[in-house]
């Protein structure tokens, strides 16, 4: 897998830069993945806890894997529960992208939710036309 700027995955600089980012430094909240290859599968399990299935969204768009969590605080929860002294359960959008090819179809892509965790799985062969036997006409 690539990123989408075009860089090559590395697992290791993944989590340092997802530490930095993390919520305890101040930066955007991180959808911590684990990215596994499994009978000629990706198989991405991806953190996000405190959401709800309905709340988590998947597009695939331009060969770009896109999950979308988006939850915003209920108004009337925030003045039943008081004055906020210290918060750090996150309310609102958290988003990661992946690169996974332009073979790739929505098709392909299957997702399961459970426990917080968002399992998905695609092929990581990609399908090429030219493997599959065409016959030309011949005029």
């Amino acid at each position: 897998m690539r990123y989408t700027d075009g860089r090559n995955h590395d697992v290791l600089s993944d989590m340092f830069d997802d530490m930095f980012r993390a919520p305890m430094f101040g930066g955007e909240p991180v959808m911590r993945t684990d990215v596994h290859e499994k009978d000629g599968k990706y198989v991405l399990d991806i953190e996000v806890p405190g959401y709800k299935k309905n709340e988590v969204k998947i597009s695939l768009y331009n060969g770009n894997l896109t999950i979308k969590a988006e939850k915003n605080a209920d108004p009337e929860n925030k003045e039943d529960a008081g004055k906020i002294l210290h918060q750090e359960i996150y309310n609102g959008t958290m988003s990661r992208t992946f690169y996974v090819g332009d073979a790739i179809k929505d098709s392909d892509i299957h997702a399961e939710f459970a426990d917080g965790i968002l399992h998905i799985d695609f092929p990581t062969e990609q399908k090429k036309e030219e493997d599959t036997k065409k016959f030309i006409e011949i005029l």
